[in-house]
């Protein structure tokens, strides 16, 4: 996953982070909510397409990378607005290990068919 460090005025999409919480649900069950936590400056690019069989339907899964400046809140199960698309934070790296910028590999599937 390893990125580099972005060159200045490149984190120009606007995404929004959220924050995965398990709640209680009325069935005595648990289910998962986000929670947004802020929105940020990031630079978000596509990785990888394909097509797969998810709970008997076909869906469009796809891969990305984000990164953002450096924060410490953001965990894997997390989730990134993108445009209106939903990224699930797969897993995160400090890019240069002086905290300075975050990648995050990032998760999106959409049922097709």
């Amino acid at each position: 996953m390893r990125a580099e460090i972005p060159p200045v005025g490149t984190l120009r999409d606007r995404v929004q982070l959220q924050s995965r919480q398990t709640v209680e649900d009325a069935g005595g069950g648990h289910e998962a909510i986000y929670v947004p936590l802020t929105s940020v400056w990031a630079r978000v690019t596509s990785r990888s397409a394909r097509f797969a069989a998810i709970n008997d339907g076909r869906a469009a899964a796809s891969s990305h990378v984000v990164v953002m400046r450096y924060r410490s809140d953001l965990r894997p199960g997390d989730r990134i607005v993108y445009r209106g698309r939903r990224l699930e934070v797969v897993a995160t790296e400090d890019i240069n290990g002086r905290r300075a910028y975050l990648s995050c590999l990032c998760n999106e599937t959409a049922m097709v068919g």
